[in-house]
């Protein structure tokens, strides 16, 4: 097999991985000096054309690129024009990812780039559900942080189920509240 047929095979594994939401198994992709150039595969592959023909997997990387907190990657995208929420093929958003993961700088690159806070996930939630959600049953370190930052980018308290029985996660709500 020549370098270019396994290049080619790695690519379709990659596409096939994005569709399915696999996310974990790609991160090497998103790495960094993964690629030849010293950029990551996935920059490398879309600068060659190769993402052309797949918007949904373009879509998808930018999504895997926020639950695995790759924001070199993800600014990248968004400069190509990939919509700032990127795929749902997972049934949640590039947004909901990050903040799912506890991706502070990833939410706040979504944020910059007017990512949709409202829109629901499969699971009902917005991306401020989620974060609340993941604060309580998946916390991660920067998980108050990016509750913090999705309430001042304007996320809609409406749905946040309050009291969560967290004092931390309680503390901003109700800060939140009183504005």
């Amino acid at each position: 097999m020549t370098t270019a047929d396994n290049d080619d095979a790695t690519f379709t594994n990659a596409l096939e991985g994005l569709h399915r939401g696999d996310f974990s198994r790609l991160e090497r992709l998103f790495d960094e000096r993964s690629g030849h150039s010293g950029r990551s595969r996935i920059v490398e592959w879309h600068e060659q054309g190769r993402f052309r023909d797949q918007p949904k997997a373009l879509a998808e990387a930018l999504t895997c690129a926020s639950f695995l907190g790759r924001t070199k990657v993800a600014e990248y995208l968004l400069q190509q024009g990939v919509d700032p929420s990127g795929g749902a093929g997972t049934g949640l958003d590039a947004v909901h990812w990050a903040a799912n993961r506890g991706q502070l700088d990833a939410v706040r690159l979504l944020v910059r780039a007017k990512a949709p806070l409202e829109t629901r996930s499969m699971y009902g939630g917005t991306a401020l559900g989620t974060a609340i959600w993941s604060a309580v049953n998946e916390p991660r370190r920067d998980h108050l942080q990016i509750i913090e930052e999705l309430l001042n980018a304007g996320a809609h308290l409406d749905d946040a189920e309050y009291p969560t029985g967290h004092a931390h996660i309680d503390a901003i709500l109700e800060r939140h509240r009183a504005r």
